[in-house]
């Protein structure tokens, strides 16, 4: 099995990720390789070849594009089955052994399988929020609970690497240099007739510095935003009705315009109110039971941050000019 893992940046995390997949390599049933393919600038550059060194992974130079990346780890692959990960993941020391066994067992037509993922929330006043959304969480978890997915997320997914070939791998451009590459994957093998099938014993850990910080989060939330309707340009049959908390807004926020000389100004408010009344309503709606003290302010700060990836969505129909793209979105992996 080969290993492919895009990184730009990242040294300290990288290395913990090459450390978790060398005690996977010497586990492996099979004979198996780490490639690394990395754009950082020269000094990360050199901290990334000796971890590689160290490990005795494969170092490659490549382009800024995430799917771009991936694609050239890829083709640099010597075996036909191919692990997808992060560099601020952790994989689990069974990892090439169970993803091995699955492939080995299934027929044809399983072209890939695919591992749940869980964030390392540190506890922090950030991640107390963060830990109730399904946007960022909920995709990453997915296969602990679905026996089969049209897509998932590349912190750990398998594939054969001729199933991989034959739908083209990855996107090399998209609409921003990272963000939809993995949808976009995982879409055309199961087009493709293929089942991306699911294990949720083969857990990996994604690294928390993605919810410690709302800032963080919502940066991510607006990308993932941009990056949905990008990929509903490219697999417009997988797009159905969602409600854009901005496209309400934006609505409002007319109305209220137009009826500003009536109202003293004061329906200059619908805009703002609107948005406040979304993230209430979708508040109730996250991910979680636990009904204990404060969670239900958590919760509306967390809606209140999700709404970010309404905001990318909405940019990025602007930006594409697709005004239908306000009201859709990409439906569940698990969708049929």
């Amino acid at each position: 099995m080969s290993v492919v893992v895009p990184v730009k940046g990242r040294v300290a995390l990288m290395r913990a990720q090459l450390v978790s997949l060398r005690a996977a390599m010497d586990r492996s049933p099979e004979p198996s390789e780490v490639i690394v393919v990395d754009d950082s600038e020269p000094a990360d550059a050199a901290g990334h070849q000796a971890n590689c060194r160290e490990f005795a992974a494969r170092y490659v130079r490549g382009p800024r594009h995430v799917g771009a990346k991936r694609n050239l780890g890829a083709e640099r692959a010597a075996y036909d089955l191919i692990l997808f990960t992060d560099s601020d993941c952790r994989v689990p020391p069974d990892v090439f052994e169970r993803h091995i066994k699955t492939l080995r067992a299934a027929d044809a037509s399983v072209g890939g399988v695919a591992g749940p993922t869980f964030v390392e929330h540190d506890g922090g006043p950030a991640s107390r929020i963060m830990r109730w959304s399904e946007l960022i969480n909920g995709d990453l978890e997915r296969p602990s609970r679905c026996a089969a997915v049209t897509w998932a997320t590349t912190t750990n997914l398998a594939v054969r690497k001729e199933v991989f070939e034959e739908v083209g791998g990855f996107p090399s451009t998209s609409l921003d240099h990272v963000g939809g590459e993995d949808c976009d994957l995982g879409l055309k093998i199961s087009d493709a007739g293929y089942t991306i099938v699911c294990d949720p014993e083969t857990v990996a850990v994604h690294d928390g510095a993605i919810t410690n910080s709302l800032t963080t989060a919502g940066r991510r939330l607006y990308g993932y935003g941009r990056s949905e309707q990008w990929v509903c340009t490219v697999h417009p049959r997988y797009r159905r009705p969602v409600v854009n908390a901005f496209t309400v807004a934006a609505a409002a926020a007319a109305a209220g315009a137009a009826l500003a000389p009536r109202t003293g100004g004061r329906s200059l408010l619908a805009g703002p109110v609107s948005l406040g009344l979304m993230a209430g309503v979708r508040a109730r709606r996250l991910r979680g039971r636990d009904e204990a003290t404060g969670t239900a302010a958590e919760r509306f700060a967390c809606a209140s941050v999700e709404l970010l990836f309404d905001l990318g969505g909405f940019v990025a129909a602007l930006e594409l000019r697709r005004p239908s793209m306000l009201f859709t979105g990409l439906k569940p992996a698990d969708a049929d």
